[in-house]
């Protein structure tokens, strides 16, 4: 399989298109995924004071479209796909997609918030666990390992490494804990597209998959349950949920290799990487 991956060079004003390629960026589509990846990180670093107890995901979504329109860009999640809002809200059991509306924050709960604005023609693609008032010791140590196996999976990303690298430390860290990583979602290429080649899973064998390769962008959100990694889907079309009704935590980051390593794009401006914030 490793022969089949097609590699594209892309220039900063070529046409691109979703065919399967993984494109290769230079300096000019660094800069502008820095500054896609920087405004998602300081929508993520303002909503810290307001996810509280008696915030409806509904409110979060309105001030996440605010900050995404006064900061020139616009949510790629609008109209996506049929999708109406400006960020995804998953609480407690609720894997990824949850879909901002009338449900109240409650003392307790953990939920993740996923933006992507679109900037100047460029995804800043991220995602942040946010714990609501008091929460058990259980939900901050499955928050606490799933932070944790996104940056173990970062430090996977470097040249000549590949991609499975990234899933299997990945997984062995989950399920270290006793944790189970959810398979049927995993992380992508992003650019100029929202979701572009490479699927960045994050349950894996080391050594398989895709070289990485300087100038590759994409994200890594690995999905983790506190129970098995089993997920449903609600009648909505777009909520997952874990299928033992255990929780669920995630965090992303959209980054790009480099010669020496990789650059985190959507890293917080504050320091806010994981709560409590």
């Amino acid at each position: 399989m490793r022969g089949m991956t097609q590699y594209q060079t892309v220039e900063d004003g070529d046409v691109q298109l979703r065919d399967g390629t993984i494109k290769l960026h230079g300096p000019a589509a660094f800069e502008g995924m820095r500054k896609a990846g920087r405004l998602a990180a300081e929508i993520l670093d303002a909503l810290v004071p307001f996810v509280q107890p008696g915030v409806t995901t509904g409110q979060i979504d309105d001030l996440v479209r605010e900050m995404t329109l006064d900061g020139g860009a616009v949510p790629a999640t609008m109209g996506y796909r049929g999708f109406q809002h400006s960020c995804c809200t998953s609480i407690n059991q609720v894997i990824c997609h949850g879909i901002p509306g009338d449900r109240v924050l409650k003392d307790g709960d953990i939920i993740n918030i996923d933006v992507t604005p679109l900037l100047d023609g460029w995804h800043g693609d991220s995602s942040r666990m946010y714990l609501v008032g008091d929460v058990p010791i259980k939900a901050r140590r499955l928050v606490d390992v799933t932070y944790e196996c996104l940056m173990i999976g970062i430090e996977q990303a470097k040249p000549g490494a590949r991609l499975g690298d990234i899933g299997a430390a990945i997984q062995q860290h989950a399920e270290r804990h006793r944790y189970g990583v959810v398979r049927e979602f995993c992380g992508h290429g992003l650019g100029r597209l929202f979701h572009d080649a490479p699927e960045v899973v994050h349950a894996a064998r080391a050594g398989t998959g895709p070289e990485l390769r300087p100038g590759m962008f994409f994200t890594i959100e690995p999905m983790i349950n506190l129970g098995k990694p089993g997920m449903k889907m609600l009648d909505d079309g777009w909520t997952a949920v874990t299928r033992d009704r255990s929780l669920s935590a995630q965090f992303e980051h959209s980054i790009g290799i480099t010669e020496t390593g990789c650059e985190i794009f959507t890293e917080s401006p504050k320091g806010l990487h994981k709560p409590p914030y």
